[in-house]
């Protein structure tokens, strides 16, 4: 027997890691010192620049979002997911991303579908200044089904001891500013999908007037990454923190950036909701604090900014043309609950 007997091809393997190759090499920046393919990727950071560097390291995954790529066959939307929440998620701690590596495992390897992952990946690096300089591809029959797989990120970025954002720099009357998201991101996709394809009994390609697209492109609409956008605000030390809008909506992602002696009070309705929330809220009958804690209704990343700084943010986020709610601020208070809420959030 041959190891292709038992499902494993080696030869296609090696066609789809020749395609990463090429896609990867096109993200190399200054520091990249091995080529795609070794046991181990080596990176050096820049001594002349970097003073006193403290490097930040994540890992993440793209969810069940993935059922959307093998249902539509569109594949790249989701390689740029994966490194992009990546890099939003270094971000709120002041990080500039250096490089990642990718975890990528099918039941059958499909050369197309790999280079499509990746060049979505490249993509995604190449505008965040980050290189792909490894990981690994695997082909493993019997645990993923025909034309399924499994898809996971590694990033390690670099910030300066003294401009990295942490809860101590958080102080009472500092102001909360929301940036869009551009729909779901990779969050909360296991309830969209049994609202979606189980409740309404929708296809991929069925248009949703409300919504003003076909319900599969906007479910896949790529995770926003806000490095590009941030990066002159992080190094200019505005802000005192930043809480990238993932799984748990702001109800629990804005907590993590906070000391223990303040809350978040947020006027709720002091930013546009998109369409696809308000349409999985009537679908679902989901209550509005349910909402909340399970999707980022528009909101992808909060900047928390100090009172003094608040006219520097809003000129330089102008200046991109950028949109930016004031969604609330920080104020004193003990224990339970770390963000209130007030308003009506519009979901009609």
């Amino acid at each position: 027997m041959r190891y292709s007997d038992a499902g494993v091809d080696i030869s296609v393997a090696d066609d789809a890691k020749q395609r990463i190759r090429t896609a990867a090499g096109r993200t190399f920046r200054r520091g990249v010192l091995s080529a795609i393919g070794g046991f181990g990727a080596l990176f050096e950071l820049d001594r002349k620049r970097w003073k006193d560097p403290i490097l930040v390291a994540s890992a993440d995954g793209v969810g069940t979002k993935l059922k959307l790529a093998f249902a539509t066959g569109v594949h790249s939307t989701v390689g740029a997911d994966i490194l992009n929440h990546c890099v939003n998620d270094i971000l709120t701690q002041g990080a500039e991303p250096l490089f990642f590596l990718d975890y990528l495992a099918m039941g059958k390897i499909d050369p197309r579908v790999v280079e499509q992952i990746i060049e979505g990946m490249s993509r995604a690096a190449k505008q965040a200044g980050c290189s792909l300089i490894g990981g690994e591809t695997a082909e493993m029959p019997d645990i993923y089904s025909h034309g399924e797989y499994d898809l996971a990120g590694f990033i390690v970025g670099a910030v300066e001891r003294d401009q990295r954002l942490e809860p101590r720099l958080v102080r009472p009357g500092d102001a909360l500013i929301a940036l869009p998201s551009s729909g779901l991101h990779t969050n909360g996709y296991s309830l969209a999908r049994k609202l979606v394809f189980h409740t309404a009994k929708l296809q991929p390609d069925t248009y949703v007037p409300s919504i003003g697209n076909k319900i599969g492109a906007e479910l896949l609409k790529p995770h926003r990454p806000y490095w590009p956008l941030l990066k002159n605000v992080v190094a200019k030390g505005w802000l005192s923190g930043m809480a990238h809008i993932t799984g748990g909506g702001i109800t629990a992602n804005l907590p993590r950036v906070l000391p223990r002696n303040v809350r978040a009070v947020i006027e709720v309705g002091s930013w546009p909701v998109l369409p696809i929330f308000k349409y999985l809220a009537e679908l679902g009958k989901i209550e509005p604090t349910e909402m909340l804690r399970t999707f980022n209704l528009g909101v992808g990343m909060i900047l928390v900014v100090p009172s003094k700084n608040i006219r520097k943010v809003e000129s330089e986020l102008h200046r991109r043309r950028e949109k930016f709610y004031a969604i609330g601020h920080i104020e004193t208070a003990s224990g339970a609950p770390r963000v209130v809420y007030s308003g009506k959030l519009p979901l009609s």
